[in-house]
């Protein structure tokens, strides 16, 4: 089959979160099942960055943009004309879809809240082409330009939903919130997420030494955009009200990730009024190698968000055999709770206590991480990849019964 997957952000550039990586591990998935899949995304400064980190990947100069493959996918980057944070205005997206939008078979948008998606979807009920959305947790809007996002789902997104083949969602949660929204029941189609972990995992250690972390201290992680809806002010606020020593051991919270709108200064200011600045880290984004090299080297990962349609990073510190503590607003959290992690309530009391029962109750923490080597075997993107493939099958199927 041939597939078009649509995303606004897409690896190289991976400080945008969640999407890239998941859109190239899906991909590549796909193409080891041997289909044709290629990604349309926006340019951020992919010659640049490529330059940057001396990559030996080859961009290959075309009339929509540049175009490069890797493991089997090719990706086009459309030029930005205009952008503002994650969003851009990519004119050339209307050429393409008319030099090339035809020659797929099925077309998968992910994502809510850019300009491509809407364009891509418009086109594809013109030309007939089956067209599935994945909103990835951006459904219902949370934070940051609430006025705006309700407007764009009244001017695009109601419209680029209503004529999906399907809606993809990653959780019950989510898919709880969809129905919730207006879109019909027998319209969702859920699938879980995936992990893509290194084939062999890193040292440990390796992380504690290049940031100063004692090897008997207790480290907390937190890795992710530093956004409000990932709440890592509460998980500050819980850290406070935990001991600085649990059995004569330091305990000490790393912040690894982007800083979103601030969060960061706010974060350092209330670690300073709180007095806890001293064992409070910020290690900046961390990708590949050393986002790995984190969690191998975290007694506890917590992914204290206020919504999340699956949570990745919890995933992947299970898949590196570090328990977790996430809140029940997150959609992986009966995936792990009991087995490879805690489930606390979305308040700064009970993600401490969660905390220190991880540290403290005797054989929990080790019953977790035993655990975790169980997950990590049943979280990889086979069994997701496989489900969608089986998707874009039967709505390829139906456009021939169609036609």
């Amino acid at each position: 089959m041939r597939i078009l997957n649509v995303t606004q952000t897409y690896a190289p550039f991976l400080e945008f979160g969640g999407p890239p990586v998941k859109v190239r591990a899906l991909s590549e998935a796909l193409v080891q099942r041997g289909q044709q899949v290629t990604v349309l995304t926006a340019d951020w400064g992919l010659q640049q960055r490529l330059q940057k980190e001396k990559s030996t990947k080859k961009a290959e100069r075309i009339s929509f943009g540049w175009r490069c493959e890797e493991n089997g996918v090719e990706a086009i980057y459309l030029r930005n004309w205009l952008h503002f944070r994650a969003l851009s205005w990519n004119p050339a997206v209307h050429r393409f879809c008319r030099e090339r939008l035809r020659d797929f078979d099925v077309v998968h948008i992910f994502g809510l809240y850019d300009l491509l998606g809407p364009a891509v979807a418009t086109a594809c009920t013109r030309f007939g082409i089956p067209y599935v959305v994945e909103p990835i947790g951006m459904f219902v809007p949370i934070v940051r330009n609430l006025r705006l996002k309700r407007m764009y789902h009244l001017f695009l997104g109601h419209t680029m939903l209503g004529n999906s083949a399907r809606v993809v969602t990653t959780s019950e949660g989510e898919s709880a919130q969809v129905v919730a929204g207006g879109i019909a029941k027998g319209k969702i189609f859920l699938r879980r997420n995936g992990v893509t972990a290194p084939a062999a995992m890193p040292e440990r250690g390796r992380f504690r030494a290049a940031h100063g972390i004692a090897a008997k201290a207790k480290l907390i992680l937190f890795l992710g955009r530093l956004s409000s809806k990932k709440s890592p002010d509460l998980l500050l606020q819980a850290f406070a009200k935990l001991p600085e020593s649990l059995d004569g051991k330091s305990l000490w919270l790393s912040f690894a990730g982007p800083d979103e709108s601030g969060m960061q200064q706010r974060l350092q200011k209330m670690a300073a009024e709180l007095k806890i600045a001293e064992r409070v880290q910020f290690p900046g984004p961390l990708f590949d190698e050393e986002k790995w090299q984190a969690y191998r080297d975290a007694d506890v990962f917590v992914l204290p968000s206020q919504n999340e349609n699956f949570g990745n990073t919890a995933a992947e510190s299970a898949a590196a055999g570090t328990p977790v503590v996430v809140t029940r607003e997150c959609g992986i959290a009966a995936f792990l709770e009991g087995s490879a992690g805690l489930v606390a309530e979305h308040n700064a009391d009970a993600i401490a206590k969660a905390i220190e029962d991880m540290l403290t109750v005797p054989g929990l923490h080790e019953r977790l991480t035993a655990g975790c080597r169980d997950i990590a075997t049943r979280l990889s993107w086979q069994e997701p990849a496989e489900s969608m493939l089986g998707l874009y099958k039967e709505l390829n199927a139906a456009k021939r019964s169609a036609a």
